[in-house]
């Protein structure tokens, strides 16, 4: 980790320089998801199975591409108890937890006029869980969950293959979740099937959950086709702490940052240079330990950093302008200081609340705004299924009122039919 001093001179340009890397370029990979999405528009279900031995090295047939529901089942069975128990546990968890999300419409009456809005969520959703090699059935709960609590009616999950199959703990989410449906193809190729649908794979009206930099690719070029969750980067972890906390809690989630992958990015800002110091120290000994300590030390080597402020005013002011994807407030009342914050993607306080508890089981959602769009963005939650459908009544008297402000509103701007159109009725009606 780099070591920098707000009262160095030379910060503000490093920090700009910081802030500006983080909105990195995918230029490269616009260009070949591009050709991909044609593929897949073009061959369907058959472009589909050519490009996962392509890119995944699994040969599958057309049939082959969804996993049935007795496989889920049978994967319930399979599944180590313990795990099954906090699989169910933690879905319980982000199911109230988005619970608290859901909102009704509204209506407002005046004399001769009915005003509101309609909540109603979107007929069918797509779910992208990353896979493969790897393994992640908590991002399958927290992307089908908020789903299933908004209301949609068919929520479909994509995700990788593996020359094994599925493995059985995804199926077991998938079940436990509440997914309708479940298809084993994943990359760029995955979400052109959601957006343009197949023989196969239906099409959906919004795709959610992360990926990895061509699967946002393609989600950034299909907006518009499809609507999207958002546009995920690398994972973020900043750590506001006034130096009252242990530094091992601090390295260790720090650590367990940067082991995602080499361009997740670590910060520490704090008002005691000496908590820095042994946060870095204690950041050092564990990852001598860590098993992904080669990820973990390049991650850490390129986007780690340690900021020394003059005070926490000042290291909240940092925080907000990073709008990280995780913010931590290791502070003796971290409470109230809950209020100063205006960017983030999730907050945890206090040194007793690492972000594995909300990765994984607490409620919240892991699925986070990233790249400093938390200065705009949400993160998903039962919103992202759902749509806001206005509605308008009048009665006659209540137009022929209206009608002596719209009808000079609509000649302003030279559209004399939407003058007529009220005048009609008023002279007419």
């Amino acid at each position: 980790m780099k070591l920098l001093d707000s009262r160095d001179p030379a910060f503000r340009r490093r920090w700009e320089a910081l802030l500006q890397e983080r909105s990195s370029s995918m230029e490269e990979a616009l260009e070949v998801v591009q050709g991909i999405l044609q593929q897949v528009k073009e061959g369907g279900d058959e472009a589909l199975v050519r490009l996962t031995e392509r890119f995944d090295g699994v040969k599958l047939r057309v049939e082959e591409m969804e996993v049935e529901r007795q496989r889920w089942r049978e994967a319930m069975a399979q599944v180590d108890g313990e795990v099954l128990e906090a699989l169910e546990a933690a879905a319980s968890n982000i199911e109230a937890f988005h619970r608290q999300q859901l909102r009704e419409g509204w209506v407002d009456f005046s004399p001769g006029v009915v005003r509101g809005e309609l909540s109603r969520p979107v007929e069918r959703a797509g779910i992208y869980v990353p896979g493969g090699k790897a393994l992640y059935p908590s991002s399958l709960l927290m992307g089908v969950i908020p789903a299933r609590v908004a209301g949609v009616e068919e929520v479909i999950v994509v995700t990788p293959p593996s020359p094994g199959g599925v493995n059985p703990v995804v199926l077991a989410a998938a079940e436990i979740a509440g997914a309708d449906r479940l298809f084993q193809v994943g990359g760029a190729q995955a979400v052109a099937a959601l957006a343009y649908g197949t023989r196969r794979v239906p099409r959906v009206d919004v795709i959610a959950g992360p990926g990895n930099l061509y699967v946002t690719a393609a989600k950034k070029l299909l907006y518009g086709e499809v609507g999207v969750d958002m546009l995920a980067g690398p994972s973020e972890l900043l750590i506001l702490s006034d130096g009252s906390s242990s530094p091992r809690f601090a390295a260790a989630d720090l650590l367990s940052q940067a082991e995602h992958d080499q361009e997740a990015w670590t910060l520490l800002i704090t008002p005691e240079g000496a908590f820095a110091e042994r946060v870095l120290e204690e950041l050092e000994a564990l990852l001598a330990e860590t098993p992904r300590r080669e990820v973990a030390s390049e991650s850490l080597r390129r986007h780690g950093f340690a900021v020394v402020v003059e005070d926490l005013e000042e290291g909240m002011e940092l925080a907000n302008e990073f709008a990280p994807e995780h913010l931590e407030l290791h502070l003796k009342e971290p409470l109230t200081w809950l209020e100063g914050v205006r960017n983030a993607g999730v907050v945890f306080l206090g040194d007793q609340t690492p972000v594995a508890l909300g990765d994984y089981y607490a409620g919240p959602n892991h699925i986070l705004p990233t790249a400093r769009a938390a200065r705009y963005s949400s993160p998903l939650g039962v919103w992202t299924f759902q749509k806001r459908i206005n509605f308008l009544y009048y009665d006659r008297g209540a137009l022929a009122e209206a009608a002596k402000r719209v009808v000079p509103l609509a000649r302003i701007e030279g559209l004399e039919a939407h003058a007529e159109a009220v005048k009609v009725r008023v002279d007419h009606g």
